[in-house]
């Protein structure tokens, strides 16, 4: 009997990751579900006999994450093809040959293997859950069900392309201020290891003593000199801070808090919020518009989001509707959905189109990100001028005051 490893979260909120074994994937779905857990991912362990018969034993050396752009290109692809009438097997070989991410044409090749077997076009992907999400599959399964294959790819790329826009335009965001950051640290460290101590060393011959020094250059030659003879201490402690920051992610209560704090972040909250809601929006809306069942959608949608607070909204509204509830109430009961986005799902509802309501709610968000984006990179670059500036000329000053009060005490002579 297979083996799956499957990670679930019970009525709780509480995460749980173990191993178990069932007749199929589907059979363990059902049996979690019926103890009342929702399941955010299963992956079967694969044997090494297993792994080596069917060419895996090639992909595990190339383990690197393949691109969204190679993805979205594929489903793209994909689903032209498939609508100009094309067979599977040969869409998957046209596909093959096509894609450049050498990973992804490893894998593309085992899903057509999969497929020659008898399996479905969504059980071959689920194989490879770190390369097919559970919105990917989802899609899949509810398109060669409704015999819409196509339009479920489409939607699939049109949803990576918005995805992959709307990273973009974060990372563009934050490419400047890293950048001066990174260039503020290595002036810093410049100044302080190299340039302050020679100033010291002229200052020591010329006869001024260290308790001439006023507080500023008393506090840089500290600094110089821990960075300088301590500074594998630094190292440990900023090692010592990513590790510990790691430790309280890795935890559930731990998460949670960050991500309570995230959300209360002047300015950087606001936008972290926003991009949760819009991709909430956006991917309930690819789901359900796929025919894909309500609950599964929610369940996977809390999976796509990377916030817990918002993530348990999610999970609550779907335990609501398996109660008969509405999925407004609480969304609205959270407080992390703004009371638009709850009347437009609730106006959806009623009137049996919350796929495009969703929609609709999904591109006034990325609108609204796209807006604070621009004010932020426009707020933000004259901040970190400022900011530089303050700390060299804290520096520089540092450095040039003894050299003035040596000025001083000469001239009253």
């Amino acid at each position: 009997m297979p083996a799956f490893t499957y990670v679930a979260r019970d009525k709780t909120g509480r995460q749980i990751e173990e191993t178990a074994e069932a007749p199929s994937k589907d059979a363990l779905l059902e049996g979690l579900r019926g103890k009342g857990l929702f399941v955010s991912s299963v992956s079967e362990q694969k044997t090494a006999s297993r792994a080596k018969s069917k060419g895996m034993g090639q992909i595990t050396l190339f383990q690197g994450r393949i691109k969204l752009r190679d993805l979205a290109i594929f489903y793209r692809q994909f689903a032209t093809m498939i609508n100009a009438g094309v067979s599977l097997i040969r869409c998957l070989d046209v596909l093959e040959q096509q894609t450049s991410s050498y990973r992804l044409k490893q894998i593309i090749r085992e899903i057509e293997r999969e497929i020659e077997g008898g399996a479905s076009l969504s059980r071959a992907m689920m194989q490879y859950p770190t390369v097919f999400s559970q919105l990917a599959t989802g899609l899949v399964r509810a398109g060669e069900i409704g015999g819409v294959l196509d339009e479920t790819l489409s939607r699939l790329a049109i949803f990576i392309e918005k995805d992959m826009e709307l990273r973009q335009k974060v990372k563009s965001a934050m490419t400047y201020p890293i950048l001066v950051l990174i260039f503020a640290t290595g002036i810093v460290l410049l100044l302080t290891t190299y340039i302050l101590p020679q100033f010291i060393q002229l200052f020591e011959d010329l006869g001024v003593g260290k308790d001439k020094f006023p507080a500023p250059t008393l506090m840089m030659m500290a600094l110089s000199e821990f960075l300088t003879q301590k500074w594998w201490l630094a190292i440990l402690i900023v090692v010592g801070m990513v590790v510990v920051f790691n430790r309280i992610r890795a935890t559930k209560t731990g998460k949670r808090y960050l991500d309570i704090i995230a959300l209360k972040v002047p300015v950087f909250g606001s936008l972290i919020h926003k991009i949760a809601i819009a991709r909430f929006s956006r991917t309930l809306a690819t789901l359900l518009g796929s025919g894909v069942p309500i609950l599964q959608a929610m369940e996977t949608t809390a999976g796509t989001i990377s916030n817990d607070l918002i993530s348990d909204a999610v999970l609550a509204a779907r335990a609501n509707i398996r109660q008969g509830d509405t999925i407004a109430d609480p969304l609205a009961a959270s407080r992390q959905f703004p009371p638009m986005v709850v009347q437009m799902v609730s106006i959806g509802e009623e009137t049996g189109q919350l796929d495009d309501m969703l929609e609709k709610v999904a591109e006034f968000y990325e609108s609204e990100v796209d807006a604070t984006i621009a004010s932020l990179a426009a707020a933000i670059e004259p901040l970190m001028i400022v900011m530089l500036g303050v700390i060299v000329g804290f520096i520089v000053v540092s450095m040039f005051l003894p050299l003035a009060a040596l000025i001083g005490d000469l001239a009253s002579q």
